[in-house]
């Protein structure tokens, strides 16, 4: 997808070609494997990876609206909220969030950029945030705020789905046997099984502990039933957010090999199963693997000052 189709949907912000790398490492080398990587990190500092795609059609909307206005959810390091607030603040759109959990006397990272890039954000408890898909709440919802754009909590949507299929065309000229990327709420995932055309091996890593309704999210996002994938539940790490002294090892020597930076919540654990499964014999030899960072690296700087090396 070249960028100046972006530039013309979005042109309040300069975005950048996301460029296809190749990985080096011996194991790949060993196993017969080629490995390359999608930096959809690389589109732009604030709205990077996934984040932006899920977001296009929400914000084409709001342009739209007299009142200009958009309304998400997430937690205290959600990747969308911050996304979100860096958006709207570029588009001149309002932008409100809905925070799982009380106000901490000592805002996370990701809710002080959210403040700062112009979101207005209202703290519930964690039962409450239960119910954000209520028709009830949600209507409570908009007598507080009047007309927005309401966005699920991380983009999970027809609509976003429909965005992130987009993605596709930055690979699609690409002969790739398998794609491969981190999976939170399966949208990104489903648009990418969705829009395969190519018979491509779609290969999606969960990061949370339990996720057994894939399939249950693929028909509420109306994903083909004719449509392929492989998801794998192996490397959550503990669930969402988990991590330990192993897969920031991993992280450290990725970056050694390679010098690209992932996160723990989502890239890294998709690229530590990637390697892990290269060490079982998973991929047949000659096979050529796309591997797709989805952003998130703000959620490093919840780490301690010195666990990663760069």
């Amino acid at each position: 997808m070249p960028q100046s189709w972006l530039q013309k949907l979005l042109p309040e912000i300069t975005l950048k070609d996301p460029p296809i790398v190749s990985l080096k490492s011996e194991l790949f080398d060993r196993k017969g494997l080629h490995l390359s990587m999608l930096r959809l990190d690389q589109i732009h500092e604030n709205i990077p990876g996934n984040k932006l795609f899920k977001l296009i059609y929400f914000l084409q909307e709001a342009k739209k609206l007299p009142a200009k206005k958009i309304l998400t959810f997430g937690g205290a390091y959600s990747n969308h909220l911050a996304a979100t607030a860096f958006a709207c603040s570029q588009l001149n759109i309002d932008s409100i969030g809905i925070v799982r959990g009380e106000k901490s006397h000592s805002p996370s990272p990701t809710i002080q950029f959210c403040e700062k890039h112009g979101m207005k954000l209202q703290f519930i408890s964690r039962e409450d945030f239960r119910n954000i898909n209520e028709k009830s709440f949600l209507e409570k919802l908009g007598k507080i705020y009047g007309e927005h754009v309401l966005v699920n909590e991380g983009g999970f949507s027809t609509r976003g789905k429909e965005g992130v299929a987009l993605i596709q065309q930055f690979f699609s000229d690409k002969n790739f046997s398998h794609i491969c990327l981190p999976v939170g709420t399966a949208t990104t995932f489903a648009g990418l099984v969705d829009a395969n055309e190519k018979g491509n091996t779609i290969l999606g890593f969960g990061v949370l502990k339990n996720m057994h309704d894939i399939a249950k999210r693929f028909r509420e996002l109306k994903v083909s039933a004719s449509k392929k994938y492989t998801f794998i539940n192996d490397y959550h790490f503990g669930g969402y957010a988990k991590k330990n002294p192993e897969l920031i090892a991993f992280m450290n020597q990725f970056y050694d090999e390679n010098k690209i930076t992932l996160d723990f919540v989502y890239t890294g654990k998709m690229m530590y199963g990637v390697y892990d499964l290269i060490r079982k014999n998973y991929f047949a030899k000659g096979s050529n693997i796309l591997c797709i960072h989805t952003g998130g690296l703000q959620g490093n700087d919840s780490l301690r000052v010195g666990t990663l090396n760069y």
